[in-house]
């Protein structure tokens, strides 16, 4: 049977993996779950903009409410405006129905546990396991009076923007500064707008007429062309483009250059430290960060940690080390002092706050240092063999390590694919071991 959870929730195709009928089951496995270990019985179920978020939430209260639990509907909010809310509002558990970064037809289902936190695997597996199970499912099913209820609340987002306004320094104003955001048409269309509008910011807005469909369609964090075509356009500072459900940040400097997500995290980790501010002088990011973040952070006296690709991943390292900030060089950023998982919209603000502080503009502030050559492959496949298992793998590997080199592969924990990346100091003899792996996987993981 497949497997349920991925590296974040559950997701895939509206309908398909992520239908009405699997809903409502996963939510009734939910509630068995957190039963036990309630304390007020309320749970908090958001979503992003896709039009299949209709069809999911009904499922999700139809499965808590069966269970017996309360639920309490807030519409469209960012993740990580989910995951601070669960907490705000003393429930149980949070719920968010997105799909990030995908298109529309997909989506997805993330859980919050009742302190804000995104759940460990071993109580993913716990769920999955009620979820399969017939008895346990029949046998928690209410009824008469140990019925859930649920009610929409349409005004919370008011306690988000005060909290995200709070992680700016009230010494700072963003005044003189014009500001592009994308939105992606996404879940942070009223949110981010708002927050920098309050802030002071001249506010270019775009990607915030969602219509169920266009959700991260030629917009926002995946695609940060059209972002840097209308910072040139409008001649702004800055632009700021956010994922459909907002945990995520693509910034491009006043020149239209997207800046490079290893080269943010460094900048925002020596500007934290510099105020005395980054917890034991060190941060987390991922095995698919640049060596050249490492170099940079040393010469800085930071010390790198990495974690396995997710966010979710950064912040269990954090956590770990007691540290405060992390991130994926993807967008996912992490200030724990602010968020307890990546919120574009925060992270957008502590880097306008260095950006105003630092007095540069944009293109000098966030290019402080050069990174290696590196090349990153998605390649689908037509199965997904142990890595451990293919014959002739660790030659390869020893290989491309000999030339220098440094390699990580890895499969799509939502997608049939395998991500392939080599990171060298030469691109030429980049470009040709690339050719090498991928004629490697295509014969060896063929349909």
């Amino acid at each position: 049977m497949e497997k349920l959870f991925g590296t974040d929730g559950v997701r895939g195709k509206a309908g398909v993996k992520v239908s009405a009928p699997a809903a409502m089951r996963l939510a009734m496995a939910t509630g068995i779950y957190f039963r036990p270990r309630a304390k007020t019985n309320k749970i908090l179920v958001g979503k992003d903009t896709r039009r299949s978020g209709y069809m999911i939430e009904n499922a999700i209260v139809s499965g808590l409410t069966a269970v017996g639990y309360d639920v309490i509907q807030i519409g469209p909010m960012p993740t990580p405006a989910i995951a601070f809310l669960t907490e705000n509002m003393r429930c149980d558990a949070g719920i968010m129905i997105s799909a990030s970064h995908n298109p529309y037809y997909d989506n997805g289902i993330k859980f919050f546990d009742q302190e804000g936190n995104k759940l460990s695997r071993s109580v993913e597996e716990q769920i999955e396991a009620i979820y399969q199970d017939d008895a346990a499912i029949a046998a928690a099913q209410m009824t008469g009076k140990a019925i859930g209820k649920s009610k929409r609340i349409d005004d919370v987002v008011g306690r988000y923007i005060v909290h995200i306004k709070n992680s700016f320094p009230k010494s700072l104003t963003l005044a003189g500064l014009r500001v592009v955001v994308d939105c992606a048409n996404g879940a942070g269309y009223k949110v981010a707008p708002t927050i920098l509008t309050e802030l002071g910011a001249d506010v270019v807005v775009l990607g915030d007429e969602p219509n169920g469909f266009n959700i991260n369609e030629g917009c926002g964090a995946m695609h940060p062309e059209y972002l840097a075509k209308e910072v040139l356009r409008y001649r702004a500072d800055v632009g700021v483009a956010l994922d459909g459900d907002a945990d995520r940040l693509v910034m491009v400097d006043e020149r239209g250059e997207v800046v490079d997500g290893d080269k943010l995290m460094g900048v925002l980790a020596v500007y934290l430290k510099s105020q005395g501010k980054l917890r034991h002088d060190a941060m987390v990011a991922t095995v698919m960060s640049n060596q050249a973040l490492d170099d940079y952070l040393k010469e800085h006296g930071i010390t790198l940690y990495r974690s396995a690709v997710g966010d979710k991943n950064v912040v269990e390292l954090m956590q770990e080390k007691d540290l405060n900030f992390g991130g994926e060089q993807s967008g996912h950023i992490v200030f724990s002092d602010f968020a307890k998982t990546g919120d574009g919209i925060s992270s957008a603000l502590q880097a306008l706050a260095y950006l105003v502080s630092s007095g540069k503009r944009a293109g000098e502030a966030f290019n402080p240092f050069e990174t290696y050559p590196q090349k990153l492959v998605n390649l689908t496949v037509g199965q997904k063999r142990p890595l451990e298992e293919i014959e002739g793998l660790a030659e390869l590997q020893r290989e491309i390590e000999a030339a220098g080199m440094r390699h990580l592969f890895r499969y799509s924990g939502t997608e049939n694919k395998i991500r392939l990346l080599l990171e060298g100091r030469d691109a030429r003899a980049l470009e040709e071991m690339m050719e090498q792996a991928e004629a490697f996987f295509r014969r060896e993981l063929a349909r």
